[in-house]
Protein backbone atom coordinates (compact mmCIF):
# COMPACT_ATOMS: atom_id res chain seq x y z
CA UNK A 1 0.00 0.00 0.00
CA UNK A 2 2.53 1.86 1.15
CA UNK A 3 4.42 1.20 -1.97
CA UNK A 4 1.69 1.99 -4.55
CA UNK A 5 1.12 5.63 -2.61
CA UNK A 6 4.38 6.51 -3.20
CA UNK A 7 4.06 5.55 -6.99
CA UNK A 8 0.55 7.86 -7.16
CA UNK A 9 2.30 10.73 -5.49
CA UNK A 10 5.66 10.37 -8.04
CA UNK A 11 3.86 10.33 -10.54
CA UNK A 12 1.10 12.65 -10.06
CA UNK A 13 4.34 15.15 -9.61
CA UNK A 14 5.66 13.89 -12.67
CA UNK A 15 2.54 15.10 -14.46
CA UNK A 16 2.48 18.36 -12.41
CA UNK A 17 5.77 19.65 -13.13
CA UNK A 18 5.46 19.84 -17.31
CA UNK A 19 1.43 21.43 -16.37
CA UNK A 20 3.00 24.36 -14.16
CA UNK A 21 6.45 24.78 -16.62
CA UNK A 22 4.18 25.34 -19.53
CA UNK A 23 1.49 27.80 -17.20
CA UNK A 24 3.98 29.94 -15.82
CA UNK A 25 5.84 30.27 -19.41
CA UNK A 26 2.73 31.09 -21.30
CA UNK A 27 2.07 33.56 -17.77
CA UNK A 28 5.50 35.26 -17.86
CA UNK A 29 7.40 34.92 -20.98
CA UNK A 30 5.13 37.69 -21.93
CA UNK A 31 3.07 40.17 -19.63
CA UNK A 32 -0.22 39.38 -19.17
CA UNK A 33 -2.15 41.54 -21.24
CA UNK A 34 -5.88 41.59 -21.97
CA UNK A 35 -7.21 43.03 -25.10
CA UNK A 36 -10.61 43.12 -26.54
CA UNK A 37 -10.00 43.08 -29.80
CA UNK A 38 -6.42 42.00 -30.99
CA UNK A 39 -5.04 38.81 -29.44
CA UNK A 40 -1.41 38.08 -28.44
CA UNK A 41 -0.19 36.82 -31.47
CA UNK A 42 -0.62 40.03 -32.87
CA UNK A 43 2.40 42.01 -30.93
CA UNK A 44 6.08 41.31 -31.08
CA UNK A 45 7.59 41.95 -27.30
CA UNK A 46 11.52 43.20 -27.29
CA UNK A 47 13.75 44.30 -24.78
CA UNK A 48 14.10 47.87 -23.86
CA UNK A 49 17.80 48.24 -25.15
CA UNK A 50 17.02 46.98 -28.90
CA UNK A 51 14.83 49.99 -29.18
CA UNK A 52 17.78 52.56 -28.65
CA UNK A 53 19.50 50.32 -31.62
CA UNK A 54 16.95 51.40 -33.62
CA UNK A 55 17.24 54.34 -36.08
CA UNK A 56 14.11 55.02 -37.60
CA UNK A 57 12.45 56.46 -34.11
CA UNK A 58 12.19 59.83 -35.99
CA UNK A 59 8.94 58.54 -38.33
CA UNK A 60 7.53 56.59 -35.60
CA UNK A 61 5.06 58.09 -32.46
CA UNK A 62 5.92 56.48 -28.75
CA UNK A 63 3.93 55.83 -26.08
CA UNK A 64 5.62 55.05 -22.81
CA UNK A 65 4.43 54.46 -19.17
CA UNK A 66 5.75 57.17 -17.14
CA UNK A 67 6.54 55.64 -14.19
CA UNK A 68 8.15 52.49 -15.69
CA UNK A 69 9.37 53.57 -18.58
CA UNK A 70 10.69 56.77 -17.60
CA UNK A 71 11.77 57.56 -14.06
CA UNK A 72 14.37 55.30 -12.92
CA UNK A 73 12.28 54.93 -9.23
CA UNK A 74 8.75 53.85 -9.62
CA UNK A 75 7.93 54.60 -5.66
CA UNK A 76 5.23 56.92 -5.87
CA UNK A 77 5.33 57.85 -1.99
CA UNK A 78 7.84 60.98 -2.73
CA UNK A 79 5.22 62.89 -4.95
CA UNK A 80 2.31 62.42 -2.79
CA UNK A 81 4.14 63.13 0.02
CA UNK A 82 5.40 66.61 -1.50
CA UNK A 83 1.98 66.94 -2.42
CA UNK A 84 0.93 66.09 1.11
CA UNK A 85 3.64 68.67 2.57
CA UNK A 86 3.88 71.86 -0.11
CA UNK A 87 0.11 72.29 -1.01
CA UNK A 88 -1.63 70.34 2.48
CA UNK A 89 -0.20 70.73 5.92
CA UNK A 90 2.70 68.73 8.09
CA UNK A 91 -0.54 67.21 9.93
CA UNK A 92 -1.66 66.02 6.17
CA UNK A 93 2.19 64.66 5.96
CA UNK A 94 2.29 62.83 8.98
CA UNK A 95 -1.00 61.25 8.28
CA UNK A 96 0.37 59.95 4.92
CA UNK A 97 3.55 58.87 6.73
CA UNK A 98 1.58 56.69 9.45
CA UNK A 99 -0.95 55.21 6.65
CA UNK A 100 1.77 53.92 4.45
CA UNK A 101 3.04 50.95 6.05
CA UNK A 102 -0.66 49.92 5.55
CA UNK A 103 -0.87 51.30 1.85
CA UNK A 104 2.33 48.88 0.96
CA UNK A 105 -0.25 46.07 2.04
CA UNK A 106 -3.08 46.98 -0.39
CA UNK A 107 -3.02 46.36 -4.12
CA UNK A 108 -0.94 49.04 -6.18
CA UNK A 109 -4.28 50.49 -7.12
CA UNK A 110 -6.19 50.54 -3.95
CA UNK A 111 -2.78 52.14 -2.11
CA UNK A 112 -2.82 54.72 -4.84
CA UNK A 113 -6.37 55.31 -4.27
CA UNK A 114 -5.56 56.15 -0.76
CA UNK A 115 -2.93 58.36 -1.18
CA UNK A 116 -4.85 60.59 -3.94
CA UNK A 117 -7.17 60.61 -0.88
CA UNK A 118 -4.94 61.79 1.62
CA UNK A 119 -3.23 64.33 -0.44
CA UNK A 120 -5.86 65.63 -2.14
CA UNK A 121 -8.86 65.82 -0.29
CA UNK A 122 -10.62 69.46 0.34
CA UNK A 123 -7.42 71.13 -1.93
CA UNK A 124 -8.96 74.08 -3.64
CA UNK A 125 -8.18 73.60 -7.44
CA UNK A 126 -7.95 77.17 -8.34
CA UNK A 127 -4.65 77.44 -5.69
CA UNK A 128 -3.15 74.36 -6.72
CA UNK A 129 0.10 74.84 -7.60
CA UNK A 130 2.57 72.23 -6.88
CA UNK A 131 2.25 70.31 -10.24
CA UNK A 132 4.18 72.67 -11.53
CA UNK A 133 5.77 74.90 -9.38
CA UNK A 134 7.35 72.04 -7.07
CA UNK A 135 6.98 68.51 -8.33
CA UNK A 136 9.08 69.28 -11.60
CA UNK A 137 12.28 69.59 -9.68
CA UNK A 138 11.85 66.02 -8.46
CA UNK A 139 10.87 64.31 -11.29
CA UNK A 140 13.48 65.67 -13.43
CA UNK A 141 16.12 64.78 -10.98
CA UNK A 142 14.42 60.79 -11.63
CA UNK A 143 14.43 60.75 -15.16
CA UNK A 144 16.55 58.40 -16.53
CA UNK A 145 18.74 59.34 -19.06
CA UNK A 146 19.04 56.68 -21.10
CA UNK A 147 15.03 56.38 -21.18
CA UNK A 148 15.12 59.65 -21.86
CA UNK A 149 17.74 59.91 -24.72
CA UNK A 150 15.62 57.18 -26.58
CA UNK A 151 12.27 58.51 -26.02
CA UNK A 152 13.37 62.24 -26.95
CA UNK A 153 13.76 60.79 -30.92
CA UNK A 154 10.26 59.95 -31.04
CA UNK A 155 8.49 62.18 -33.62
CA UNK A 156 5.65 62.58 -31.47
CA UNK A 157 5.74 61.18 -27.77
CA UNK A 158 2.71 60.18 -25.49
CA UNK A 159 2.83 59.65 -21.87
CA UNK A 160 0.97 57.36 -20.10
CA UNK A 161 0.74 57.83 -16.20
CA UNK A 162 -1.56 56.08 -13.43
CA UNK A 163 -1.06 59.61 -11.29
CA UNK A 164 -3.77 62.52 -11.30
CA UNK A 165 -2.90 64.40 -14.76
CA UNK A 166 -2.07 67.89 -12.06
CA UNK A 167 0.74 66.33 -10.75
CA UNK A 168 2.82 65.13 -13.97
CA UNK A 169 1.45 67.30 -17.34
CA UNK A 170 3.50 70.24 -16.44
CA UNK A 171 6.64 68.07 -15.54
CA UNK A 172 6.15 65.90 -18.97
CA UNK A 173 4.75 69.14 -21.11
CA UNK A 174 6.79 72.20 -19.79
CA UNK A 175 10.45 70.51 -19.32
CA UNK A 176 10.41 67.42 -21.19
CA UNK A 177 8.85 68.65 -24.27
CA UNK A 178 6.21 65.72 -24.53
CA UNK A 179 3.17 65.96 -26.67
CA UNK A 180 0.40 64.09 -25.32
CA UNK A 181 -0.21 63.72 -21.64
CA UNK A 182 -2.81 61.69 -20.52
CA UNK A 183 -3.12 61.13 -16.67
CA UNK A 184 -5.69 60.61 -14.30
CA UNK A 185 -8.31 63.55 -13.71
CA UNK A 186 -9.76 64.55 -10.05
CA UNK A 187 -13.21 65.08 -9.19
CA UNK A 188 -13.67 68.08 -8.09
CA UNK A 189 -16.93 69.34 -6.16
CA UNK A 190 -17.13 73.17 -5.43
CA UNK A 191 -13.60 74.27 -6.52
CA UNK A 192 -11.94 71.99 -4.02
CA UNK A 193 -10.73 68.17 -4.86
CA UNK A 194 -12.42 65.46 -3.74
CA UNK A 195 -9.14 63.22 -3.29
CA UNK A 196 -11.05 60.68 -5.97
CA UNK A 197 -9.88 60.28 -9.43
CA UNK A 198 -12.23 59.77 -12.70
CA UNK A 199 -12.31 56.31 -14.34
CA UNK A 200 -9.69 56.35 -16.72
CA UNK A 201 -10.01 58.18 -20.48
CA UNK A 202 -10.19 56.49 -23.17
CA UNK A 203 -7.04 57.25 -25.46
CA UNK A 204 -8.69 59.62 -28.27
CA UNK A 205 -6.17 60.07 -31.58
CA UNK A 206 -6.46 63.11 -32.85
CA UNK A 207 -6.39 63.52 -36.33
CA UNK A 208 -3.87 66.03 -36.91
CA UNK A 209 -1.57 65.03 -34.81
CA UNK A 210 -1.28 61.14 -35.12
CA UNK A 211 -2.67 61.17 -39.01
CA UNK A 212 -4.99 58.16 -38.15
CA UNK A 213 -4.10 56.43 -41.21
CA UNK A 214 -0.83 55.37 -40.62
CA UNK A 215 -1.16 54.64 -36.68
CA UNK A 216 -1.47 51.32 -36.97
CA UNK A 217 2.25 50.85 -38.12
CA UNK A 218 3.54 54.15 -36.98
CA UNK A 219 2.58 53.77 -33.04
CA UNK A 220 5.40 51.71 -30.60
CA UNK A 221 5.02 51.05 -27.04
CA UNK A 222 7.23 50.97 -24.01
CA UNK A 223 6.75 49.81 -20.50
CA UNK A 224 7.75 47.30 -18.18
CA UNK A 225 7.89 43.87 -17.16
CA UNK A 226 5.70 44.39 -14.21
CA UNK A 227 3.21 46.04 -15.42
CA UNK A 228 -0.01 44.44 -17.31
CA UNK A 229 -1.15 46.57 -19.91
CA UNK A 230 -4.61 48.47 -20.92
CA UNK A 231 -6.14 47.90 -23.69
CA UNK A 232 -7.48 51.85 -24.45
CA UNK A 233 -3.25 52.95 -24.27
CA UNK A 234 -1.21 49.63 -25.95
CA UNK A 235 -3.67 48.17 -28.62
CA UNK A 236 -2.59 50.47 -31.29
CA UNK A 237 0.55 49.06 -30.88
CA UNK A 238 2.78 47.00 -32.95
CA UNK A 239 5.63 46.83 -30.96
CA UNK A 240 6.24 47.08 -27.38
CA UNK A 241 9.40 47.70 -26.16
CA UNK A 242 9.77 46.26 -22.30
CA UNK A 243 11.35 47.92 -19.41
CA UNK A 244 13.25 45.75 -16.54
CA UNK A 245 14.01 46.54 -13.02
CA UNK A 246 17.69 45.09 -14.10
CA UNK A 247 17.71 47.98 -16.80
CA UNK A 248 16.92 50.58 -14.73
CA UNK A 249 19.53 49.77 -12.50
CA UNK A 250 21.93 50.80 -14.62
CA UNK A 251 20.24 54.03 -15.93
CA UNK A 252 22.16 57.19 -14.93
CA UNK A 253 20.52 60.41 -13.72
CA UNK A 254 19.49 63.09 -16.40
CA UNK A 255 22.03 65.79 -15.97
CA UNK A 256 20.41 69.17 -15.77
CA UNK A 257 22.39 70.51 -18.92
CA UNK A 258 20.21 68.18 -20.97
CA UNK A 259 16.90 69.24 -19.66
CA UNK A 260 15.46 69.78 -22.43
CA UNK A 261 14.25 73.36 -20.82
CA UNK A 262 16.40 74.44 -17.63
CA UNK A 263 14.86 74.35 -14.32
CA UNK A 264 15.34 77.57 -13.47
CA UNK A 265 12.75 78.18 -10.75
CA UNK A 266 11.05 75.92 -8.38
CA UNK A 267 9.18 76.25 -5.38
CA UNK A 268 8.16 73.87 -2.08
CA UNK A 269 9.91 73.74 1.35
CA UNK A 270 11.58 70.36 1.59
CA UNK A 271 15.14 70.58 0.13
CA UNK A 272 15.36 66.53 -0.62
CA UNK A 273 13.82 63.67 -1.99
CA UNK A 274 10.86 62.92 0.45
CA UNK A 275 11.09 58.83 0.55
CA UNK A 276 10.12 56.81 3.57
CA UNK A 277 12.68 57.45 5.41
CA UNK A 278 14.16 60.38 4.60
CA UNK A 279 10.30 61.74 5.89
CA UNK A 280 10.52 59.68 9.22
CA UNK A 281 13.90 60.95 9.21
CA UNK A 282 12.47 65.04 9.08
CA UNK A 283 9.75 64.73 11.20
CA UNK A 284 12.41 63.06 13.92
CA UNK A 285 14.00 66.06 13.22
CA UNK A 286 11.42 68.43 13.86
CA UNK A 287 11.27 69.10 17.30
CA UNK A 288 15.67 69.53 16.82
CA UNK A 289 15.27 71.64 14.31
CA UNK A 290 12.37 74.40 15.81
CA UNK A 291 14.33 74.41 18.93
CA UNK A 292 17.88 75.29 17.29
CA UNK A 293 15.94 77.81 14.69
CA UNK A 294 14.80 80.23 17.97
CA UNK A 295 18.65 79.41 19.90
CA UNK A 296 19.65 81.10 16.45
CA UNK A 297 17.04 83.78 15.77
CA UNK A 298 17.29 85.01 19.13
CA UNK A 299 21.07 84.67 19.58
CA UNK A 300 21.48 86.96 16.14
CA UNK A 301 18.90 89.38 17.67
CA UNK A 302 20.25 90.07 21.13
CA UNK A 303 24.15 89.28 20.82
CA UNK A 304 27.06 91.27 19.87
CA UNK A 305 29.03 90.18 16.72
CA UNK A 306 32.00 88.59 19.09
CA UNK A 307 29.68 86.44 20.70
CA UNK A 308 26.97 85.52 18.43
CA UNK A 309 29.24 84.50 15.61
CA UNK A 310 31.05 81.35 17.75
CA UNK A 311 27.23 80.58 19.25
CA UNK A 312 26.05 80.13 15.43
CA UNK A 313 29.15 78.65 14.51
CA UNK A 314 28.72 76.15 17.88
CA UNK A 315 25.17 75.49 16.27
CA UNK A 316 25.95 74.31 13.17
CA UNK A 317 25.82 77.38 11.39
CA UNK A 318 28.52 78.08 8.86
CA UNK A 319 29.97 80.90 7.16
CA UNK A 320 32.64 80.75 4.78
CA UNK A 321 34.58 83.82 3.88
CA UNK A 322 36.60 84.71 0.79
CA UNK A 323 38.82 87.68 0.07
CA UNK A 324 37.25 89.60 3.14
CA UNK A 325 38.18 93.29 2.53
CA UNK A 326 40.59 95.01 4.65
CA UNK A 327 38.44 96.80 7.32
CA UNK A 328 41.43 99.97 6.97
CA UNK A 329 41.20 100.17 3.43
CA UNK A 330 37.62 100.56 3.56
CA UNK A 331 37.96 103.36 5.83
CA UNK A 332 40.47 104.90 3.55
CA UNK A 333 38.22 104.83 1.12
CA UNK A 334 35.66 106.35 3.17
CA UNK A 335 37.72 109.08 4.03
CA UNK A 336 38.74 109.84 0.35
CA UNK A 337 34.86 110.30 -0.80
CA UNK A 338 32.54 112.99 0.03
CA UNK A 339 29.68 110.42 1.39
CA UNK A 340 30.24 107.74 4.26
CA UNK A 341 29.15 104.48 2.96
CA UNK A 342 30.47 102.14 0.74
CA UNK A 343 27.54 100.26 -1.46
CA UNK A 344 27.83 96.05 -1.47
CA UNK A 345 26.12 94.56 -4.40
CA UNK A 346 25.27 91.01 -3.89
CA UNK A 347 23.05 88.55 -6.10
CA UNK A 348 19.98 87.22 -3.79
CA UNK A 349 20.32 83.45 -2.17
CA UNK A 350 18.20 84.06 1.05
CA UNK A 351 16.37 86.89 2.96
CA UNK A 352 19.36 86.69 5.37
CA UNK A 353 22.11 87.84 2.50
CA UNK A 354 23.10 91.35 4.40
CA UNK A 355 23.03 89.36 8.01
CA UNK A 356 25.63 86.98 6.34
CA UNK A 357 27.62 90.02 4.98
CA UNK A 358 26.99 92.15 8.05
CA UNK A 359 28.17 88.99 10.12
CA UNK A 360 31.25 88.49 7.62
CA UNK A 361 32.55 92.27 7.90
CA UNK A 362 31.61 92.38 11.77
CA UNK A 363 29.89 95.52 11.33
CA UNK A 364 26.38 97.03 11.41
CA UNK A 365 24.70 97.53 7.30
CA UNK A 366 21.33 98.64 6.14
CA UNK A 367 19.67 96.79 3.67
CA UNK A 368 17.12 97.87 1.23
CA UNK A 369 14.61 95.18 -0.43
CA UNK A 370 12.41 95.56 -2.82
CA UNK A 371 9.59 93.31 -0.81
CA UNK A 372 9.47 92.28 2.95
CA UNK A 373 6.61 91.29 5.14
CA UNK A 374 6.29 93.62 8.57
CA UNK A 375 7.19 90.59 10.26
CA UNK A 376 10.41 89.91 8.41
CA UNK A 377 11.18 93.24 9.49
CA UNK A 378 10.56 93.65 12.93
CA UNK A 379 12.92 90.63 13.28
CA UNK A 380 16.23 91.37 11.37
CA UNK A 381 19.34 92.02 13.62
CA UNK A 382 20.11 94.93 11.44
CA UNK A 383 18.02 98.08 9.40
CA UNK A 384 16.29 97.33 6.60
CA UNK A 385 14.53 100.02 4.41
CA UNK A 386 11.96 98.93 1.70
CA UNK A 387 11.65 100.23 -2.01
CA UNK A 388 8.91 101.99 -3.42
CA UNK A 389 9.60 100.04 -7.15
CA UNK A 390 9.88 103.83 -8.37
CA UNK A 391 13.10 105.19 -9.62
CA UNK A 392 13.54 108.80 -8.27
CA UNK A 393 12.07 108.10 -5.20
CA UNK A 394 14.24 104.48 -4.43
CA UNK A 395 17.59 106.60 -5.78
CA UNK A 396 16.84 109.28 -3.11
CA UNK A 397 16.13 107.28 -0.29
CA UNK A 398 19.52 104.60 -0.95
CA UNK A 399 21.34 108.20 -0.86
CA UNK A 400 19.66 108.60 1.87
CA UNK A 401 20.98 105.72 3.65
CA UNK A 402 24.51 105.55 1.87
CA UNK A 403 25.21 109.06 3.54
CA UNK A 404 24.60 107.15 7.05
CA UNK A 405 26.38 104.27 6.67
CA UNK A 406 27.04 101.37 4.49
CA UNK A 407 24.45 99.97 2.42
CA UNK A 408 23.27 96.19 0.78
CA UNK A 409 21.43 95.97 -2.39
CA UNK A 410 20.53 92.79 -3.95
CA UNK A 411 19.69 94.02 -7.42
CA UNK A 412 17.88 90.63 -8.52
CA UNK A 413 15.36 91.91 -6.28
CA UNK A 414 14.25 88.21 -5.45
CA UNK A 415 15.79 85.13 -4.56
CA UNK A 416 16.69 82.19 -6.94
CA UNK A 417 17.78 78.57 -5.49
CA UNK A 418 19.40 77.65 -8.46
CA UNK A 419 23.03 78.40 -9.77
CA UNK A 420 21.18 81.60 -12.27
CA UNK A 421 21.00 84.21 -12.03
CA UNK A 422 18.39 86.88 -12.48
CA UNK A 423 18.76 90.36 -14.12
CA UNK A 424 20.21 93.03 -12.19
CA UNK A 425 18.63 96.27 -12.14
CA UNK A 426 21.07 98.93 -12.41
CA UNK A 427 19.77 101.39 -10.30
CA UNK A 428 22.58 101.03 -8.22
CA UNK A 429 25.02 101.77 -10.87
CA UNK A 430 24.51 105.00 -11.16
CA UNK A 431 23.13 105.80 -7.91
CA UNK A 432 26.96 104.95 -6.69
CA UNK A 433 28.13 107.64 -9.77
CA UNK A 434 25.71 110.02 -8.69
CA UNK A 435 27.53 110.15 -5.68
CA UNK A 436 31.07 109.50 -6.90
CA UNK A 437 31.28 106.28 -5.02
CA UNK A 438 32.65 102.71 -5.36
CA UNK A 439 30.58 99.70 -5.75
CA UNK A 440 31.63 96.49 -3.90
CA UNK A 441 30.40 93.39 -5.77
CA UNK A 442 30.03 90.16 -3.30
CA UNK A 443 29.51 86.51 -4.85
CA UNK A 444 27.00 84.42 -2.17
CA UNK A 445 26.01 81.37 -2.31
CA UNK A 446 24.01 78.94 -0.01
CA UNK A 447 23.36 75.43 1.11
CA UNK A 448 20.93 73.79 2.88
CA UNK A 449 19.88 70.36 3.47
CA UNK A 450 16.62 69.92 4.69
CA UNK A 451 14.60 73.08 4.35
CA UNK A 452 14.44 75.89 2.06
CA UNK A 453 14.95 79.16 3.29
CA UNK A 454 12.97 80.97 0.55
CA UNK A 455 9.15 80.91 -0.98
CA UNK A 456 7.72 81.96 -3.82
CA UNK A 457 3.68 80.78 -2.71
CA UNK A 458 3.71 80.78 1.08
CA UNK A 459 5.03 82.97 4.45
CA UNK A 460 7.94 85.13 3.68
CA UNK A 461 8.36 85.67 7.49
CA UNK A 462 8.86 82.05 8.19
CA UNK A 463 11.76 81.90 5.58
CA UNK A 464 15.33 82.94 8.00
CA UNK A 465 13.42 80.20 10.56
CA UNK A 466 12.77 77.16 7.97
CA UNK A 467 16.91 78.59 6.93
CA UNK A 468 17.94 78.19 10.47
CA UNK A 469 16.13 74.82 11.07
CA UNK A 470 18.56 73.09 8.65
CA UNK A 471 21.18 70.65 10.75
CA UNK A 472 23.96 72.55 9.05
CA UNK A 473 22.99 75.71 6.80
CA UNK A 474 26.25 77.18 5.02
CA UNK A 475 26.97 80.07 3.33
CA UNK A 476 29.81 81.04 1.04
CA UNK A 477 30.72 84.33 1.04
CA UNK A 478 32.85 86.01 -1.65
CA UNK A 479 34.23 89.77 -1.62
CA UNK A 480 35.03 90.86 -5.54
CA UNK A 481 37.29 93.87 -6.24
CA UNK A 482 35.33 97.36 -6.37
CA UNK A 483 33.63 99.09 -9.67
CA UNK A 484 32.87 102.16 -9.64
CA UNK A 485 29.48 103.57 -11.09
CA UNK A 486 28.35 105.81 -13.55
CA UNK A 487 27.36 109.18 -13.35
CA UNK A 488 23.79 110.34 -14.01
CA UNK A 489 25.00 113.21 -16.09
CA UNK A 490 27.58 111.58 -18.09
CA UNK A 491 27.57 111.11 -21.88
CA UNK A 492 25.97 107.62 -22.89
CA UNK A 493 24.88 107.39 -18.75
CA UNK A 494 21.80 105.18 -19.72
CA UNK A 495 23.76 102.71 -21.55
CA UNK A 496 26.72 102.75 -19.32
CA UNK A 497 24.66 101.90 -15.91
CA UNK A 498 23.60 98.86 -17.87
CA UNK A 499 26.61 98.20 -18.98
CA UNK A 500 28.20 98.02 -15.45
CA UNK A 501 24.79 96.19 -13.86
CA UNK A 502 25.77 93.25 -16.74
CA UNK A 503 29.27 93.58 -15.73
CA UNK A 504 28.93 93.07 -12.11
CA UNK A 505 26.58 90.25 -12.81
CA UNK A 506 28.96 88.38 -15.23
CA UNK A 507 31.35 88.58 -12.72
CA UNK A 508 29.73 87.54 -10.01
CA UNK A 509 28.27 84.64 -12.10
CA UNK A 510 31.59 83.77 -13.29
CA UNK A 511 32.92 83.61 -9.31
CA UNK A 512 30.06 81.46 -8.20
CA UNK A 513 29.84 79.34 -12.01
CA UNK A 514 26.58 80.10 -12.43
CA UNK A 515 24.49 81.41 -15.48
CA UNK A 516 23.23 84.45 -16.32
CA UNK A 517 19.26 84.94 -17.37
CA UNK A 518 17.17 87.95 -18.72
CA UNK A 519 14.46 86.86 -16.58
CA UNK A 520 13.06 89.52 -13.50
CA UNK A 521 11.50 88.98 -10.31
CA UNK A 522 7.72 89.36 -12.30
CA UNK A 523 8.72 86.28 -14.27
CA UNK A 524 9.70 84.35 -11.10
CA UNK A 525 6.45 84.97 -8.91
CA UNK A 526 4.33 84.36 -12.00
CA UNK A 527 5.86 81.01 -12.81
CA UNK A 528 5.45 79.68 -9.72
CA UNK A 529 2.63 81.64 -7.74
CA UNK A 530 0.79 83.39 -10.65
CA UNK A 531 1.08 86.77 -9.42
CA UNK A 532 3.58 89.85 -9.42
CA UNK A 533 4.79 88.87 -5.66
CA UNK A 534 3.09 91.71 -4.03
CA UNK A 535 3.84 91.42 -0.08
CA UNK A 536 0.52 91.62 2.17
CA UNK A 537 0.43 90.59 5.19
CA UNK A 538 3.70 88.89 5.52
CA UNK A 539 2.26 86.79 2.48
CA UNK A 540 3.61 86.71 -1.09
CA UNK A 541 -0.02 87.23 -2.60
Amino acid sequence: MNNMSLFLNAFSFRKLVPFFSRFLLKHFRKPKIFYKHLTISQFGFQKFQFLAQRSDLEDHFLIFNVETALLKSSSLFPYFMLVAFEAGSLLRAFVLLVSYPFIRICSENFGLKIMVMVCFFGLKKESFRAGSAVLPKFFLENVGMESFEVLKRGKKKVAVSNLPQVMVESFLRDYLNIDFVFGRELKVFGGYFLGLMEEKKEFVLEKNAFEVGKITSDLIGVSSFKKSFDSQWFSYCKEIYLVSEGDKRHWNQLPRNLYPKPLIFHDGRLAFRPSLMATLSMFMWLPVGCILSIIRSFTALLLPYSIAIPIAAFTGVQLRLKNVPNRRFEANLKNNKTQAGLLYVTNHRTLLDPLMISYGLKTPLTAVTYSLSRMSEFLSPIKTVRLARDRNQDAMLMKKMLSQGDLVVCPEGTTCRESYLLRFSPLFSQLAGDIDHYILPVAMDSHVSMFYGTTAGGYKCLDPLFFLMNPQPTYTLQFLHKVSGVAANSDHAEKSKFDVANSIQNEIAKVLGFTCTTLTRKDKYLILAGNEGIVRDGNTR
